[in-house]
């Protein structure tokens, strides 16, 4: 518990840092950057406890929650260093805080740990790709946010803490697709090693999840053919993201915790 507190502390002091980074540009990105690594290196260490403990690695509601939040955190750490996306950690900092909180009061959970290795695989190439078009759909929401100002010629103080907005719909793109890529790694992976993927409780994720990866495609293809971008391109994202998200937390937290049988 102590370790958990600990993580959420720090990802709530990175968070401040990088708030802090429009005044003191260079000294706070550094402490937030910093800061942030801490956090998800103590986050990790947390969960690679609990898979020490449970002989395996519980996937259940709130670890696949938490571990979603870790990897978005990690990937702003990215994100942050190669592009200088710190306003990312002040969104995704304190939702990985969140995240990790809602796993700690939760505590152990029923449903039982994934060992098979094949099955590990496609879990995590699950949640990396869950986790990446989350980060895109927080882009997408900033990038809509930054056309509406500029449409608008709203002067916004935030606007000051956000790179420019090609840069942020660069970046967009560029995390589309990777998680596009994962994505698809994921639902091959299903369909190698998940022995009936259109069983009863798998038919709605599996379909959820074609349409999520379908409109993610077409979102990439119109970028290619016709340069979409803008409300356009956030719009689509944030549809995407809503069909993947009722596919894998909708599915877990009505069969988990509403139902009471493993997702």
């Amino acid at each position: 518990m102590m370790t958990a507190l600990a993580a959420i502390t720090t990802y709530l002091i990175a968070t401040h840092r990088s708030l802090k980074h429009a005044r003191e540009p260079e000294q706070a990105r550094q402490a937030g950057l910093f800061l942030g690594a801490i956090a998800v290196l103590i986050h990790f260490a947390v969960h690679a406890d609990a898979w020490r403990v449970a002989g395996g690695m519980p996937l259940h509601f709130f670890a696949a929650l938490s571990l979603v939040g870790l990897g978005m955190a990690a990937l702003t750490l990215v994100a942050s260093q190669m592009q200088r996306m710190e306003a990312l950690g002040v969104v995704v900092f304190p939702l990985a805080a969140l995240s990790l909180a809602a796993y700690l009061v939760a505590g152990p959970h029923a449903v039982p740990p994934v060992v098979d290795w094949r099955i590990q695989m496609h879990a995590w190439l699950a949640l990396l790709a869950y986790a990446t078009l989350a980060l895109a759909a927080i882009l997408a929401s900033l990038l809509w946010f930054q056309d509406v100002a500029l449409r608008h010629h709203k002067r916004i103080t935030a606007l000051r803490l956000l790179p420019p907005l090609t840069l942020v719909e660069t970046l967009l793109f560029r995390t589309i697709g990777a998680g596009f890529v994962l994505l698809t790694l994921a639902l091959l992976s299903g369909v190698l090693f998940v022995s009936d993927l259109f069983a009863q409780h798998l038919a709605h994720k599996t379909t959820l999840s074609l349409l999520a990866w379908l409109v993610f495609g077409i979102l990439l293809l119109g970028r290619w053919r016709r340069g979409w971008r803008g409300r356009h391109a956030a719009q689509l994202t944030l549809g995407a993201m809503a069909l993947l998200g009722l596919a894998f937390f909708g599915s877990k937290f009505v069969l988990e915790l509403v139902l009471g049988t493993r997702a």
